[in-house]
This record gives structure tokens, C-alpha cells and sequence, in this order.
């Protein structure tokens, strides 16, 4: 976060500064910061012992919860294929 070219806001309004009807509470923004969600967290820095974040941070995070999520790879026909024989050789080891 630069201080110079970034639009800082105390970080008690921050929490007017996300779209939505409910205000986001407190806790939550601190859980933000110290946590993260899915790996982003809500950047802020402290200027004379206040606490403060940007409206660029927040729109940072937003874009980042909205991410699509990488999918998981997805097996091969062969891979597929070898572990079901591994399955069945169990099975049948088992009587089953």
C-alpha cells in the first residue's frame, strides 16, 4: 500500500466502504487483516497509532475474493484406469 498514491481512510470506516447493505463488523475487518481470506489479506498500515486501510486495499481484496478458483486436476483415462485395478486387486485379496 503507498501512502502517496493511495486514498487512506481509518480503518473503523473502512467498514462503510464495503458495497452492501450490512456494515461489516469490527472483528471481521481485524480477522481480515491478521488472517486473510483464501490467502488475501485486507492491507493496512498504522500512521501515529492509528490504524488505517485505502479504498484501493479494500477494492484489492474484493477482487481477490472473486478470483475464480483453480480447478483440481483431473485424472487421466490410464491413471483412472490403474487405480481401479488397484481397488479391485484389493477386493479381491479381501474376498470381497
Amino acid at each position: 500500500m503507498s501512502i502517496e498514491s493511495e486514498t487512506l481512510i481509518p480503518f473503523q470506516q473502512a467498514r462503510y466502504e464495503f458495497p452492501g447493505r450490512k456494515r461489516v463488523g469490527n472483528a471481521t475487518l481485524h480477522r481480515w487483516r491478521l488472517q486473510g481470506v483464501r490467502g488475501c489479506r485486507l492491507e493496512t498500515l498504522v500512521v501515529g497509532g492509528q490504524r488505517f486501510t485505502s479504498r484501493e486495499a479494500i477494492h484489492r481484496f474484493i477482487q481477490a475474493q472473486n478470483q475464480p478458483q483453480a480447478a483440481e486436476p483431473s485424472m487421466t483415462a490410464a491413471e483412472r484406469e490403474a487405480r481401479a485395478a488397484a481397488a479391485r486387486a484389493v477386493l479381491a485379496g479381501r474376498g470381497i
